[in-house]
């Protein structure tokens, strides 16, 4: 790790342990602001409901309350930025499974700045927190319950599902955050459904979010910069096998997270 990062990551966990009386009311007031957008998120979904008798894959939906709620935690904060570098790569109506790296919640909030049409396989808890449960339930988004063959073989369904009527699917990989910002091993689900329906794969490059909400405690720090960079789409049908095809879009994304820290680190 750069030293940069050392010294960054050390004042963020000072910031939890001892904030500051401005840091406190910073974190209370984005909690605030986040609550009031997420029951917003929430009430819109409902309203915009009926516009599912003629978007049965639920793009428009999708993109009116989730990408803006997404957008809306980063964009209303004049303390944060999110920049996204080649999203024109991604489609808005066709099959493919966008893959990105975790490290953080904020990793949600950060995709929906895409502004794609998408279902999100996320673990199962997050559809049992209040209001923002109910919206990715009313969005169609797609559960997981880790460990469980029976919920992976269901979520797999509900995939292909979802890729047949040309909705991209989101995944990470890692399957859970990485504690240090450094890319875990891939698992091979995400790569094995591309080459079982032929779905091109996205990679989606995050860096940044890590700093952003915090894993434990309600300290938010003041300033954050978050940057995405979508790459070239990868087809399964060049590669001979699941492994190589993983290996190969772990390898791009690496190579591009370490690009991205580097910008981080000029403008921190």
């Amino acid at each position: 790790m750069p030293e940069n990062s050392r010294i960054i990551t050390t004042t963020r966990v000072q910031e939890q342990k001892n904030p500051s009386a401005f840091l406190r009311v910073y974190s209370v007031v984005w909690w605030l602001s986040f609550a009031f957008f997420t029951l917003l998120l929430f009430t819109w979904s409902v309203i915009l409901l009926p516009t599912l008798i003629f978007d049965r894959r639920g793009a428009f939906l999708h993109v009116a309350t989730i990408c803006v709620w997404g957008w809306a935690a980063f964009g209303l904060n004049p303390f944060w930025s999110i920049k996204v570098d080649g999203r024109e790569k991604l489609p808005k109506k066709s099959r493919g499974i966008f893959v990105a790296n975790h490290e953080s919640s904020a990793d949600i909030l950060a995709m929906g700045a895409l502004f794609r049409p998408f279902k999100f396989v996320s673990k199962k808890s997050n559809f049992s927190i209040p209001v923002l449960g109910w919206a990715m339930r009313l969005n169609g988004h797609i559960e997981l319950q880790r460990g469980s063959r029976e919920s992976i073989l269901r979520m797999l369904s509900d995939c292909r599902k979802h890729l047949e009527n040309e909705s991209p699917i989101v995944m990470f990989p890692e399957g859970t955050r990485s504690p240090d910002g450094f890319m875990k091993q891939f698992k091979t689900g995400a790569f094995q459904l591309a080459m079982e329906t032929n779905s091109p794969v996205y990679p989606v490059v995050l860096a940044g979010t890590r700093d952003t909400l915090p894993k434990h405690g309600l300290i938010c720090p003041l300033r954050a910069h978050v940057r995405i960079k979508v790459l070239d789409p990868v087809f399964p049908a060049d590669f001979e096998n699941i492994e190589t095809l993983t290996y190969h879009v772990r390898t791009m994304m690496i190579a591009e997270k370490a690009k991205l820290n580097d910008v981080l680190e000029a403008i921190r």
